[in-house]
This record gives C-alpha cells, sequence and structure tokens, in this order.
C-alpha cells in the first residue's frame, strides 16, 4: 500500500502506511526514518503505522521536503538491526497470578508464553526509554488495569493488549505488572539513553 504524505503544521511530514500493528509495518516506518535522518533534514520520529518527518522550513521548500518524503517512503527496504536485546527477568510481578488467569494458563506456563519469542519494538513513548513492544504470545490475556495504578517501580516488566514492556522509571501506570529486571532501559548518562530502539527485538531471560 503507498504511503500517505500530509503536512503536520510547520516544518513536519506524516507519512502514514497501512493502520495496523504489524512488525513489517513498524520495520519500514523505522526504515524511513532512517532514511529521511540520513539525508540531514531533521529528525524523525516513527511510530506503529507512521513517521513524523521535521524540517527546517527555512532551509527547504514545503514541496521539496514531500518530494523528499515520498522518495523516501518509496524506497526498498526494511530497517533491520542485528542481534537480539535480552531483558534477564524475574517473574515476581504482583499480577502475575491474574494475568495466569486471564489466559487461562498455570503460572509456568504463563511465563514460558512470555520467554518463548522475541518481541519487536514498534516505538518509544509514554516516557522516555518506554518501548512498546508488539508480538506478545496471543495466548497472554491482559487487558489493561480498570484503574492505573499511581507508582509503578522501574523496571517493572509489564504485558498490556498484545504487547509487552518495561517501565524505565517509577511512574503511574495501567500495565498488568508480571515481573522486575536490573536492566536500566533508560539512563541519560548513557549514548544512546534508550536501550531499546524502534526495530529491535527484545527478548525476556527468566532468571
Amino acid at each position: 500500500m503507498p504511503a500517505r504524505i500530509v503536512p503536520f503544521g510547520e516544518g513536519a511530514l506524516l507519512v502514514e502506511l497501512e493502520q495496523r500493528i504489524d512488525p513489517d509495518i513498524a520495520a519500514r516506518a523505522r526504515a524511513i526514518a532512517d532514511r529521511w535522518e540520513a539525508l540531514g533534514h531533521g529528525p524523525a520520529v516513527p511510530t506503529y503505522a507512521s513517521v513524523l518527518l521535521r524540517y527546517d522550513p527555512l532551509a527547504l521548500d514545503a514541496r521539496d521536503a514531500e518530494a523528499a518524503a515520498a522518495r523516501v517512503a518509496d524506497a526498498p527496504g526494511a530497517h533491520v538491526r542485528a542481534g537480539v536485546i535480552e531483558i534477564p527477568t524475574r517473574y515476581d510481578g504482583p499480577d502475575l497470578e491474574e494475568v495466569a488467569r486471564l489466559s487461562g494458563l498455570g503460572v509456568p506456563e504463563l511465563i514460558e508464553a512470555h520467554t518463548s519469542r522475541d518481541h519487536t519494538a514498534y516505538f518509544l513513548g509514554f516516557m522516555p526509554g518506554f518501548a512498546y513492544c508488539g508480538g506478545l504470545d496471543p495466548r497472554i490475556v491482559a487487558p489493561r488495569l480498570p484503574s492505573p495504578r499511581m507508582r509503578v517501580p522501574a523496571g517493572s516488566v509489564a504485558v498490556a493488549e498484545g504487547q509487552t514492556a518495561v517501565y524505565p522509571v517509577a511512574s503511574p501506570g495501567g500495565w498488568r505488572l508480571i515481573g522486575t529486571t536490573d536492566v536500566a532501559v533508560f539512563d541519560a548518562r548513557r549514548e544512546p539513553p534508550s536501550l531499546i530502539a524502534p526495530g529491535d527485538r527484545v527478548r525476556f531471560v527468566r532468571r
């Protein structure tokens, strides 16, 4: 499906891809972002199925920006990152047994379902370093909490609605908490600060 390119305020374009959550579409969004940034026009922000392309309107005419966006959107290839980021995880979260019950699984089966596959980081959002990772085993049933917790500890491993993530810092949150990790997924003193980038594969490993 061809990308749809629309203005997004002054100095930005939104490239809209197919409106579904899919690892291949997320990889395409990341590839478009990479190609745009390689041109030097400005930063790009990929999401599930779209990419925000920023540019300096004083340096690049809007029509030229749209033409450049069309070229990077139509270029073949996808974003590929080597290797897998492993997250050592203790399955000791307060919602572990409830998620297992909702899923019709025993706790050992739930842990096996969470650790037996790689997950794809679609994009970063909500807070710095919070990677929305898709590809959760479909057997895992984890609706968001009816009322978010006021404080979720940093390093909490969570699931919600077909996705999984690690909370980078203590914050409110409505995802189901099934474990914890000592891995710092975000550190402002590190370069890059976020351990996980869009397009990365993430694997949770039981400790």
